[in-house]
């Protein structure tokens, strides 16, 4: 009884309606995912007298019935126990030249709602479907190179796994040679799968590859209604594809992921069957890619996290779980000057103070003179120069670029399909087309400029936002209907070329999974006009908002040290000294929650008293960089009317919780706060010390909380770090 009064407090609390991932390792059973590793590692098992294979990690498992066709069977969410497949569809499938074809799948399912095992042998192929000849079973392989060229988490690349190829081959004589590869890939420990397509051609003619819907999933509906569908709930599971982009977040920069109608699924609730519970992924258009005999054409990627909780933080946990396993990279937290002036002069002096005080990047920043397509030799030997000098500080050099959102001319930029002009259509209103003899020059110099100056980072703003293009003359695409695919195309190579070479991308969209490292934490450009205590409220609201699916270190923040659009001597720090207080705090605000700001000014520091202020935010940052770095439980977001604070957990780590507590009124306030360790991995006693005091013991109550008696100054910050006894 009192056991399950313990879980019973504990699910109250922490808002948990999974059963087996929340049972501490004192029951005996299963530990969570989310705290200690799950002991299961991705396989594929064979199942020869059901006729399947089954792709399994313990957490969840997707099986394929192989006869009389290949075809998703089951779709299980091993946490729950939850089936999250109701229906057959086919595993992909394919428009070529005008005609659409079934990759796989089975026919005959008599109810959609659900699926019996004995029905599945009275199923039958598609008429006309692409059939299953084969499987190969592997390990997980990496998406591209990544060089690990600074701090960042230790996490393997590729994440270790199993995969899974699925072979089939045309139906008929009119795609002789053509073949389907459907590859799936399962990591350890983690609810996750990834899928994609390769289509090859080994016939003797060139064929049109249309279009594609590389995922389609009659998945059970996250909510049934009879009358109206408004605020219906979706499935439970989080999807996303690296065809991404123009968004700071994935379901902002979402063009593939649909959840759709189901007209198959006769007996849902839904009176005029509006349920949307079928998932289709596919792109909005194109690619339309000729695929020339002996070549072939692979697909973006689809990954798909299932969730087991409905809780907001636990499934913004797995969420970042995700990103630090498929985009490890993202853990790179480089601490970074934007350097107002580009002048050599200007940039040694960044350097200089940025190597006295930590910081470990200069960037040359927007509005800095700077210039990336500028070739002239003299030119890209200057900045090589001041490359070598950063360097040998222990500093890494990078630059300012602006891709989209400018006009070139009426030759190089993307095209209506409406009027055959440029102009009034695009994301930006004119962009150069990536695809034309500009948009390939740009490239070309980008490239160029790497190998030639030695910079370690490009920040890429108005990154290639999905614009189409209805040129028929471009030499990069052949017309509208492959302009977003090829453009994309070129966008992401340069990416993951960056990533194999080791140059760190700021990029303001969300192409994380093709090889970015940071966007945008979410905040409005204007509001660092805004007066200075306003603006140290908003960037605790900012980090708050935007760490429940981003970790701290993929997203950045901005600080302006010189003036910024604006507001004058109210809304600048410069001259530093002069505001030492509210610059601390907007240090404070950032370091304490482990994200990077984009310091933006001539200088770091202007007096000795400033110098040191900022060298101490910068080592409390790096003494404490592991547990910063990681995961931020949000407890009180900043209102400006009372305390506000955030928890770092990382059970890995010997420092298993660091709470940050900032008081913005202008009086002390003492307060004991109830802080819940769940997710710190400590199960009965907490050691806990204030800033760098001694540690006390805690022990913890039922629901995993402890209560912290804190004093804040008044308009300040203290913090608590938390280890196991």
């Amino acid at each position: 009884m009192r056991a399950k009064l313990h879980i019973i407090l504990c699910l109250g609390l922490l808002g948990f309606v999974g059963a087996t991932c929340r049972q501490d390792a004192e029951s005996g059973r299963a530990p969570d995912w989310l705290i200690a590793p799950s002991g299961s590692q991705a396989e594929v098992r064979e199942v020869p007298e059901e006729k399947a294979l089954v792709l399994s990690n313990g957490l969840i498992s997707r099986t394929f019935r192989l006869a009389p066709n290949a075809a998703t069977v089951a779709f299980d969410n091993l946490m729950t126990g939850e089936s999250l497949l109701r229906a057959v569809r086919p595993e992909a499938r394919l428009r070529i030249e005008g005609r659409d074809y079934a990759v796989g799948g089975l026919t005959g399912q008599p109810n959609h709602a659900y699926l019996l095992p004995e029905w599945m042998d009275h199923m039958e192929t598609e008429p006309g479907a692409f059939r299953f000849v084969g499987h190969v079973i592997g390990e997980t392989l990496a998406r591209f190179p990544w060089q690990r060229k600074r701090y960042s988490e230790d996490r393997p690349w590729p994440p270790p796994g199993a995969s899974l190829t699925l072979r089939f081959e045309a139906p008929g004589p009119e795609l002789q040679g053509i073949t389907v590869l459907v590859h799936y890939e399962m990591y350890d420990s983690l609810p996750l799968l990834c899928k994609w397509l390769t289509v090859q051609n080994q016939g003797d003619r060139a064929v049109t590859l249309e279009t594609f819907m590389s995922e389609i999933l009659a998945a059970v509906e996250g909510s049934s209604a009879v009358e109206s569908i408004r605020g219906m709930r979706l499935p439970d599971m989080h999807v996303e594809t690296d065809f991404a982009f123009h968004g700071m977040t994935s379901a902002g920069a979402n063009v593939t992921v649909n959840w759709n109608l189901d007209p198959e699924y006769l007996t849902q609730v839904n009176y005029r069957r509006l349920t949307p519970c079928l998932l289709e992924v596919h792109p909005p258009l194109g690619p339309q890619a000729l695929i020339l005999p002996g070549e072939s054409f692979q697909t973006f990627r689809t990954f798909e996290l299932i969730f087991d909780s409905s809780d907001r933080e636990r499934k913004g946990l797995a969420i970042r779980r995700m990103y630090r396993t498929i985009a490890p990279w993202v853990t790179e937290n480089p601490l970074m000057m934007h350097v107002r002036f580009a002048d050599p002069e200007s940039v040694r002096r960044a350097i200089d103070q940025c190597s006295e005080v930590g910081f470990e990047m200069v960037i040359l920043t927007f509005g800095s003179g700077f210039n990336i397509e500028n070739e002239d030799p003299a030119y890209l030997e200057e900045l090589k120069g001041l490359a070598d000098y950063a360097h040998a500080k222990g500093i890494e050099l990078g630059g300012y670029s602006l891709l989209a959102s400018r006009r070139i001319d009426d030759a190089s930029d993307v095209v209506n399909p409406e009027t055959g002009k440029p102009g009034g259509f695009a994301a930006f209103g004119n962009s150069p087309c990536l695809g034309s003899s500009w948009g390939q020059d740009y490239f070309r110099k980008l490239y160029a400029f790497y190998e030639r100056t030695g910079f370690d980072l490009l920040e890429h703003d108005g990154a290639y936002p999905g614009d189409v293009c209805a040129s028929q003359v471009h030499p990069g695409h052949s017309g509208l209907e492959d302009s977003q695919y090829t453009q994309w195309k070129t966008i992401t190579d340069f990416y993951q070329w960056c990533r194999s070479e080791g140059i760190y991308l700021n990029v303001p969209d969300f192409y994380y999974l093709s090889g970015s490292n940071k966007c945008g934490m979410g905040y409005r450009e204007t509001n660092w006009s805004l007066p200075r205590a306003q603006q140290v409220i908003h960037t605790r609201q900012n980090i708050f908002d935007g760490t429940y699916q981003k970790t701290p270190s993929m997203g950045w923040m901005f600080v302006p040290l010189t003036e910024y659009q604006g507001g004058g001597e109210a809304a600048t720090i410069e001259p530093l000294h002069d505001h030492r207080d509210h610059y601390e705090m907007m240090l404070a605000g950032n370091l304490g929650f482990g994200v990077q700001a984009c310091f933006r000014g001539p200088r770091l520091f202007d007096t000795d008293e400033t110098k040191a202020m900022v060298k101490q935010w910068v080592d409390f940052y790096k003494r404490h960089r592991l547990i910063l770095d990681s995961d931020l439980i949000h407890l009180r977001r900043a209102d400006g009317r009372d305390l506000d604070y955030m928890l770092h957990v990382n059970p890995h780590l010997e420092e298993k919780g660091l709470l940050v507590v900032f008081n913005p009124l202008d009086h002390a306030v003492r307060k004991t706060l109830r802080i819940p360790l769940y997710y710190t991995g400590v199960t009965r006693t907490a050691r806990i010390r204030e800033q760098e005091g001694d540690p006390r013991p805690y022990r913890l109550d039922r629901d995993h909380t402890v209560q912290i008696e804190v004093q804040v100054p008044p308009s300040g910050v203290t913090w608590f770090v938390i280890g196991d006894t």
